[in-house]
């Protein structure tokens, strides 16, 4: 066991935190949003983690209907987009819409991704797709009004610098966003739309230098990464690809974006601990820890960052039965809370200034932030700390102290904990032998064993200043609330 030694002025000058990473979380694709599950999750997220938009894929794919050949003719039916809007609003949600991908009647091609088939090809006729984009947004605006479409963000397609994605060129998917974003911005120009919506953080540059050639507008620029590279272009396992990344790294990634952006909000419509949506550890405390130092270290350098998914219920490779199968969610298929959920709930209770800490540490970091709420006076503190190594390097448990000056008496400290042995379903289902299918009794067994539990944590204090000890286990998260 190693010390690791952190201090922190509660006098100093404080940092705003926007809570950036409950502006959008991420989904499957659109006909899962007609499932009760579903709905009934993101509802829970909403109302428990203040998510405010959720994107999918698959808007205009042949299986939600919204535009299909009857008869050789075209027939439109934005019936079943209707009902998702309608629910989300219900809610209080609204759409991050991401316009992908090809109804069969408009493509080129034959080339599909996915379980459910998703074509990848551009448009046969550019104007079609660009009447389609008219048509369907007029209907909105028609149906929810302008001020509440003029809230929702609009982006052109998914990851199209990658093959798997985009059959075409950048040259066509530029033609792609030229053609979309006029379209929408002829139905009303106070709607916002955006791109390139690429894998790697790439194309942005190219992007933008097109949009200002040719005059085509452009809102925001919204881009995905993942500690990885992505999995279908690299022969190494994930676990092989993330022990060649760095723990930081997709800091170090985006403080560049940020400058590739050039002043346009920056939104990271994908993130995760991974690419890969069958990675066990993204079941395990190892998110919970990985999401915390990401989201924190990404203050002041993204506008949105929409994690990957907010539930297991999801099929892009097939639809798992096994309640824990390494998936992308916050929430398995049940709604049973993964460790990374209860990091994500953590988060949320965060205030809204951030004090500098001081001290370094191999594997673990250390925050804190002060304020309930915003705009109300700072009345408690929340520590938040990592131990947290990338898969084969090194880890141990470590002895952390933590000291905070210039502060009053506390009248109470409680401790949180996300490892092996706390906010651990997975480790439960474990126990219970892995069983695929889970009785109504398990269920709330795993619902038990996933939830955050507060003990008092015993603390010193002298001259103004208040120092707490505790221990951290490899892979894990904490969070100790300070009340004064």
């Amino acid at each position: 066991m190693q010390e690791a030694r952190f201090q922190c002025d509660w006098q100093a000058a404080a940092e705003p935190l926007p809570h950036f990473w409950e502006q959008c979380v991420g989904s499957c694709h659109a006909p899962l949003a007609l499932r009760a599950d579903w709905q009934e999750q993101l509802r829970r997220c909403h109302e428990e983690l203040g998510f405010r938009y959720v994107r999918f894929h698959g808007l205009l794919c042949d299986d939600l209907g919204t535009l299909v050949c009857h008869k050789g003719r075209p027939l439109y039916s934005f019936y079943n987009a209707d009902c998702i809007w309608d629910f989300l609003l219900s809610i209080g949600m609204k759409p991050f819409v991401e316009l992908s991908f090809m109804p069969g009647m408009l493509a080129s091609g034959e080339q599909t991704v996915f379980h459910y088939r998703a074509n990848v090809t551009p448009p046969r006729d550019y104007h079609a797709w660009g009447a389609l984009i008219e048509k369907l947004v007029a209907h909105w605006i028609e149906r929810y009004g302008r001020e509440e479409a003029r809230q929702w963000f609009f982006e052109v397609w998914n990851e199209p610098n990658l093959s798997i994605f985009w059959a075409g060129s950048q040259e066509d998917y530029f033609r792609l966003y030229r053609h979309t974003a006029r379209a929408i911005k002829s139905v009303d120009s106070q709607l916002r739309v955006g791109g390139p919506a690429t894998a790697k953080e790439e194309w942005i540059e190219e992007f933008l230098d097109f949009c200002a050639r040719d005059q085509v507008p452009v809102d925001f620029v919204s881009t995905h990464h993942y500690p990885n590279d992505v999995l279908w272009h690299d022969d190494q396992d994930t676990e092989g690809q993330l022990a060649h990344s760095r723990r930081s790294i997709l800091r170090e990634w985006t403080r560049a974006t940020r400058q590739k952006a050039r002043g346009f909000p920056l939104y990271y419509t994908e993130w995760n601990c991974s690419s890969n949506c069958r990675y066990e550890p993204q079941d395990e405390p190892y998110a919970a820890a990985y999401a915390v130092k990401t989201i924190l270290e990404a203050a002041g350098l993204v506008d949105m960052y929409s994690f990957w998914t907010f539930t297991d219920i999801f099929e892009e490779s097939y639809f798992s039965s096994l309640p824990f199968h390494g998936g992308f969610g916050l929430l398995n298929l049940h709604g049973i809370a993964k460790p990374v959920y209860r990091a994500f709930e953590l988060l949320h209770r965060l205030g809204c200034e951030q004090l500098a800490v001081h001290g370094a540490h191999g594997t673990v970091d250390a925050w804190l932030v002060r304020g309930p709420d915003p705009g109300i006076a700072a009345r408690e503190a929340r520590i938040l700390l990592t131990n947290l190594a990338l898969p084969r390097h090194p880890i141990n448990e470590e002895e952390v102290h933590f000291r905070l000056s210039g502060v009053p008496p506390p009248r109470s400290l409680y401790v949180e904990r996300i490892d092996d042995k706390h906010a651990n379903a997975k480790g439960r289902w474990q126990e219970m032998g892995q069983p695929e299918y889970l009785t109504g009794g398990q269920v709330e067994e795993l619902h038990a064993a996933s939830r955050l539990m507060q003990t008092p944590l015993p603390c010193d204090y002298s001259e103004r200043t208040l120092s707490v000890t505790l221990t951290m286990p490899p892979q894990s998260a904490v969070s100790v609330t300070v009340e004064f």
